[in-house]
């Protein structure tokens, strides 16, 4: 009965944490990925990023951030960034997890939605970026010799 209530088993050699190390907190470094990144667009979302020095397994430092311009009311932007939390958490071993690494060291992930979309739009959204993420971070050569 208590495997009727979990519809799929998660491996257990993948950590799904989110832990602090893995927080953008630092003003000087939020400053540098908003000068210097680079980014695009996921309606709902906007993905902004820094190359990291080398390839790496390690998860990229992230930033959360919902407008108050469009969601006046903190209880609004605080489920939006629990949304974004999770479905980043749940999905980040996509760019752990690749081939020879990632290129990702800095990561900005901003709802510019008007209104509240659903978590299932939010993550297939999100899954979308990560995947784009790992062809714009990985140079062509590196990507060509890794196939």
């Amino acid at each position: 009965m208590a495997e009727l209530l979990t519809p799929h088993p998660l491996p257990e050699e993948r950590s799904y944490s989110f832990s602090k190390e893995e927080h953008l907190c630092r003003k000087k470094l939020i400053d540098e990925l908003f000068a210097q990144g680079s980014s695009f667009g996921l309606y709902p979302l906007r993905l902004v990023w820094r190359p990291a020095e080398t390839h790496t397994a390690t998860p990229p430092q992230v930033l959360v951030s919902v407008s108050k311009r469009s969601f006046k009311r903190a209880v609004d932007r605080n489920y939006l960034k629990r949304l974004m939390r999770e479905a980043y958490r749940l999905n980040k071993h996509r760019l752990t997890e690749a081939a020879g690494g990632h290129g990702v060291g800095l990561l900005a992930i901003i709802y510019t939605g008007k209104e509240k979309k659903p978590f299932a739009l939010v993550e297939k959204k999100l899954i979308s970026g990560l995947e784009r993420l790992l062809t714009d971070a990985t140079p062509h050569g590196a990507q060509a010799s890794a196939v």
